[in-house]
Parts: C-alpha cells; structure tokens; sequence
C-alpha cells in the first residue's frame, strides 16, 4: 500500500489486469468505433491487447490512434522543444489549457514521436465520467485531482498529497510531468497562472519555495491552437454565466466540450517549451514574503508561456475587429479576414441559448482569439 494509491496512475504489475478490464469494456469499445471507425478499432485494440507495459501501450496503439485521428482531421501539428537540453529530462511542464483532453494527449504524442516518452498527467476527477476514461487515464500514467472537497482541513490535506506525489515523480526520475498552469481552461485566453497552484507545488521539499519548486525544474509550454472547437461552447458559457451567477457546468456539459475538441476542426496546432525557469527564480530575494515570491515566479511562467506562443492571421484579425482598427493588417490579407469573419459566425450560429446576446456573445468570441497576441506583445516588450 502506498500513501498514493487513490491517486497514482497504475503500477506495472497491474498493468495486464487493468488493460483487460479496459480492452472488455463496451462503453469504452463504442468510444472508439465513433472516433476512429470500428475496423482500425479491431486493428489497434488487438495491437494494445498485447503490450505488457505502458510504453508499448503508448507507441503501439496511443501513438498510432492520435496519428489517425490528426490526419483525418487535417491537423498540422508542430513542435519546438529546442529550448530543453534534452527532450528526456525531467520537468514539469506547465501549461495554458485549451483543450480538456488534447492538451495532454497531443504533448505525449509529440514526446513520444521526437524521441521521448510519455509524462504523468494531472487530470481532475470531475472529468472521469465513465469507468473507462479512469481505467484508460491511469494506465497512461495520469494522476487525479480531486476537485470537490468540503472542507479547508481536507483540501490541504490532498494539496500536500499531491504536491508530495508530484515530487516523488520526479526525484524518482521514472517520467516528466505535465499540469496546467490553472484549474480548469481560460475561456477567454487570457492564460494566467495561478498562485494556488506553485502554493500547491512547493507544499512537499521543505520551506524554501525556491527549493521546492526548482526541484520540479518547472519548464513553461505554450499550446497554440488555430482554431478552438470549443469556442462556441466557451463563448456560450460565458453569457450564462453573466445571466446566472450560480450557474454550474454539468458532467454531461464536460463531455460534450470533450467530444467537440477531439473531433472539431484545429487547423495548425503547436507546442513551444520557454527554457526551465530554475535560472530565472535562484536570484530570487528568498527574504520576501511567501506570496510575493510566488507571484514573481508565476509571472516568470506567464513570460515563457506567452513569449512562445504561435501567432495566426485569426489572431491578429480578431484583436483588430475588437479594437476597430488595422494596427495588425500588414500581418493578414482581405481573404483571411473573410474566412476568419465566415467561421466566427459559423461557431456563433451553433449557440443554443434562448436569447442570445449577440453583441456580447461576438466580443467574448474575439477576446478569446485576440488575448493570446495581446499577452504575446506584452511578454515581448518586456
């Protein structure tokens, strides 16, 4: 028994076990007939059937299901990984958060594929709808959050459990380590990390913050996505939100952003790593408050991030629509605003809402495109 065990992805030893249980499993068969037809299904699944660990697991069946699926979509997918001294080096990644599930899955991918091997996932447990998608999260090394806790005692309680558990990870040097830089996605892009996840981070490796957190070698990843799937959905939730302050997502809401961003159109995707920021925070004045060095260090992360991201015309158009100007014109041509104008009503056509806003539901709908070249600017100047 392992103080871990309510949380760790599985061991090896009870890898077969668990990928039977999964690989029987008819919801979970009749996921996969709907994203990758029922005959590569057979193909595949028969491939994973028998892989005795989690790296075949990955490379003979996640890798090829993920290769499929991007090439049916059209999905360009690029990478730049330059800034690690080494792909296989251990780290914590810290993210922005597009996608519930394609953040993660597309970077292990992108590991595997360029010579590394997949990192533990931190996945939140308001997400494992069905028995199947924990079975098939813990066998590819994710590890869970657990999001509704009553009480402040027992939050601090899982908070050193999991900050101990992702330490472990990697003074142990088995894998990387991938986690969002906050709690659930930023709908409008404004990708800010948040204080109370480095407060979780450094709560195992003693007092120092600094030491603590340089122990994680936290590298900052920027994700890029062309074009959001979820968009709509996002922008949605938004005016539901202003209309009902208590109005909460459902389970069944998280599974339809899951469906729509795994099979939504993407067009160019990329993943950019800043450099480890164990440079950045060891001059830190160790003297200053707790709260005050870790906001210095969440700003570090937010530079890397924004620094890295990957600009598209969609970007561009959408801060000068919501600012109504062409400050950005020179980076766009008449047709890429077209096709940007075309597709945002498209996504804005699909909102179900008994009355819609429309003027909020488009301003929401461009902030959230033009707020990634906003922060770039800004992590540039600076």
């Amino acid at each position: 028994m392992s103080e871990f065990d309510s949380i760790r992805a599985y061991r090896e030893e009870e890898f077969p076990q668990k990928l039977r249980e999964l690989l029987d499993d008819r919801d979970f068969i009749r996921a996969m007939d709907s994203f990758i037809g029922w005959l590569q299904r057979r193909i595949i699944l028969h491939t994973a059937g028998r892989c005795s660990n989690v790296e075949e697991l990955q490379e003979k069946a996640v890798v090829p299901i993920v290769g499929k699926a991007l090439k049916k979509q059209g999905c360009t997918l690029t990478a730049d990984f330059s800034s690690m001294p080494s792909i296989t080096g251990q780290c914590v990644f810290i993210s922005n958060h597009r996608d519930i599930v394609l953040d993660p899955t597309l970077l292990a991918y992108l590991l595997i594929t360029n010579g590394g091997k997949g990192m533990g996932i931190a996945i939140g447990d308001n997400l494992l709808i069905h028995p199947w998608i924990e079975n098939l999260v813990r066998l590819n090394r994710s590890f869970i959050v657990k999001r509704s806790i009553a009480s402040q005692s027992e939050f601090m309680d899982f908070s050193r459990l999991l900050s101990a558990h992702i330490h472990d990870i990697i003074s142990s040097g088995s894998h990387q380590v991938w986690i969002a830089q906050r709690e659930g996605r930023a709908k409008d892009s404004n990708d800010l990390t948040q204080r109370s996840l480095l407060k979780m981070l450094s709560m195992s490796g003693g007092n120092d913050v600094v030491q603590s957190l340089k122990a994680l070698h936290i590298t900052p990843l920027a994700i890029s996505y062309e074009y959001d799937p979820c968009d709509w959905l996002k922008t949605m939730e938004f005016q539901m939100k202003r209309d009902n302050p208590d109005y909460v997502k459902t389970r069944d809401n998280d599974l339809l952003n899951m469906r729509t961003g795994i099979s939504g159109h993407k067009g160019r995707v990329h993943f950019q790593t800043a450099a480890c920021i164990d440079s950045l925070i060891d001059g830190l004045d160790r003297s200053l408050p707790r709260n005050i060095l870790l906001d210095t260090i969440a700003g570090n992360i937010d530079r890397g991030i924004h620094s890295c991201y990957r600009i598209y015309p969609c970007n561009r158009i959408a801060m000068d629509m919501l600012q109504n100007d062409t400050a950005q014109a020179g980076y766009y041509t008449e047709e890429d605003r077209t096709i940007f104008e075309n597709y945002m009503e498209k996504q804005l056509s699909k909102i179900t809402l008994r009355n819609p806003d429309m003027d909020f539901l488009r301003t929401k709908f461009l902030e959230m495109y033009a707020n990634p070249l906003m922060n770039h600017l800004k992590a540039m100047q600076s």
